[in-house]
């Protein structure tokens, strides 16, 4: 049963290790050491990083392994280059 200090516990550890990926660009982590590093029961630890996969948060590499999901900004034209990316002249 979810109770309302279960469901605050989670999006705590789901803010915490969310600021750990972000504090640490280029984290890669398992879930035994996601697991021994915030402390969190594995099961727990497995549940809280496939929600962050989710919502394309992290991405889970074929060698099991989480990593922050990196997004580049939009790309905006830029006045200096001409519609087929060649500089302007």
């Amino acid at each position: 049963m979810v109770t309302p200090e279960s469901h605050t516990r989670t999006n705590d550890m789901l803010r915490r290790i969310q600021g750990e990926f972000l504090e640490m660009p280029g984290l890669q982590l398992t879930v035994a050491q996601a697991s021994r590093l915030w402390g969190c029961e594995s099961g727990a630890c497995a549940q809280l990083l496939a929600s962050l996969v989710e919502v394309n948060f992290l991405f889970q590499t074929g060698r099991g392994t989480f990593i922050r999901v990196e997004r580049l900004p939009p790309s905006r034209p830029n006045a200096e280059t001409a519609d087929d990316g060649r500089t302007a002249s």
